[in-house]
């Protein structure tokens, strides 16, 4: 076919939608915006009803934009309902592309309502995302300001958004060494952590949680992981704030000594709790990353000072089940703006980057002459309807030119072809 020119076309959509969760009430609303805009789709918004307010006052900063440039406001659109009148948004014929960012059981109710329209949808749910740190293979000791660095970046994996983060470290899986010479320098600093109101007070660590409705769960999950024989150093329990007795905070937590047997090593907890499981090996530790239903986000921490120490490094980015890996560092991938999204059960499909772009589009598929009027395709007259009786000499003759296995094949075939 070296007459042909081939080419691939994406192609915008039409109406996209989105059902978003109340975590980040800015950038989940306005990411689906920005990405249907950029591929040419107009977009409605189902946006959480914890976050109604903010949704319409960002949604008319996006209208008013829009407005500015000369395009139609109604391009982006932005709801508030009740999950059973969503249905009628996530499975109306006029949607052409879904995404969904939320929790696993509303998933299976947002993905069968789509499927009444076979709408396709991007799912993205929680993680249980670990957080591995690897000692040096041959035993040296990391140097106090690399633990330091590991540390810190820990505390903002764990407390950012009270832990209202679905890339949030959930578990660190530290090796003897990490995991002594960590838990030495975590635990002054959670203890330490100071909760409130960053909007009327200053030196503010940790915020409020957006409801109460998790607070007895996870209440239960330390408790009986305690009675399994972890150790809770600090928290483990909701806060009534002194200032703010309405409000809903829940005590920062280290709870050490968690293996995977127990319900927090496997239940995503999307709160400020911190949980550290002690690995013996580079194989044990991504044997426990591996052990949850999850697999959004991951992170792997260890030494480059040696061949030995990078290709560890390598391995655990290789074998760990995710969607994606940040190497000594947390969630770098999103700040770069890589495909966001997981595997198993934090869901499927991949927003944001090329591919999330491409995802929005309808890619087509062209195939044209690439010299139009000098070469184009005819049908022999041997395979032309209605069918002669040469036609089955000549079919046998285009496979053997096609994929004979000798050149003297390929002649027979041309040979048969032509009728000689």
């Amino acid at each position: 076919m070296f007459y042909k020119s081939n080419m691939v076309q994406y192609e915008p959509l039409g109406v996209v939608a989105a059902c978003v969760s109340w975590n980040y009430p800015f950038h989940n609303l306005i990411g689906p915006m920005i990405s249907s805009l950029f591929t040419g789709n107009a977009i409605i918004v189902k946006n959480s009803e914890n976050t109604a307010w903010s949704s319409i006052f960002f949604t008319n900063l996006v209208r008013g934009a829009l407005t500015a440039c000369g395009h139609s406001p109604n391009l982006v659109n932005s709801v508030t309902c009740w999950p059973n009148t969503a249905n009628h948004l996530t499975s109306h014929p006029g949607v052409s592309h879904l995404t969904f960012i939320g929790s696993r059981p509303v998933a299976h109710a947002v993905c069968a309502s789509a499927a009444k329209a076979l709408i396709p949808v991007v799912v993205e749910l929680g993680g249980k995302d670990a957080s591995i740190i690897l000692d040096d293979p041959h035993g040296k000791t990391i140097g106090k300001s690399e633990m330091n660095r590991v540390a810190s970046i820990i505390m903002r994996g764990v407390f950012q958004s009270a832990g209202q983060n679905c890339v949030g470290t959930e578990r660190v899986i530290a090796m003897p060494q990490a995991y002594d010479r960590l838990l030495e320098m975590l635990t002054p600093r959670i203890r330490s952590l100071r909760q409130g109101n960053d909007l009327t007070e200053d030196d503010i660590d940790v915020g409020a949680m957006v409801s109460a409705a998790s607070f007895d769960r996870l209440e239960i999950l330390i408790q009986d992981a305690v009675r399994q024989g972890a150790r809770l150093l600090h928290g483990g329990k909701r806060l009534t704030h002194p200032k703010y007795s309405k409000a809903h905070y829940f005590t920062p937590t280290l709870l050490v000594d968690v293996t995977p047997d127990m319900n927090i090593a496997q239940e995503e907890c999307f709160a400020p709790i911190c949980v550290f499981m002690r690995s013996t090996s580079v194989d044990n530790a991504i044997a426990l990353a591996n052990s949850t239903p999850y697999a959004l986000g991951s992170s792997v921490f260890g030494p480059t000072s040696s061949a030995t120490a990078r290709d560890n490094l390598r391995r655990v980015t290789r074998e760990v089940v995710s969607g994606m890996v940040a190497v000594n560092d947390f969630a770098a991938y999103y700040a770069v703006q890589l495909p966001f999204g997981g595997v198993k059960g934090s869901g499927y499909g991949r927003f944001a980057a090329a591919e999330g772009l491409r995802g929005l589009c309808n890619l087509k598929a062209v195939c044209q002459d690439r010299w139009p009027g000098l070469i184009s395709t005819a049908i022999p007259a041997g395979l032309d309807y209605p069918m002669r009786k040469s036609a089955w000499e000549m079919g046998k003759g285009v496979v053997e030119m096609g994929y004979g296995e000798s050149l003297g094949r390929r002649v027979k075939g041309v040979r048969r072809m032509i009728g000689i």
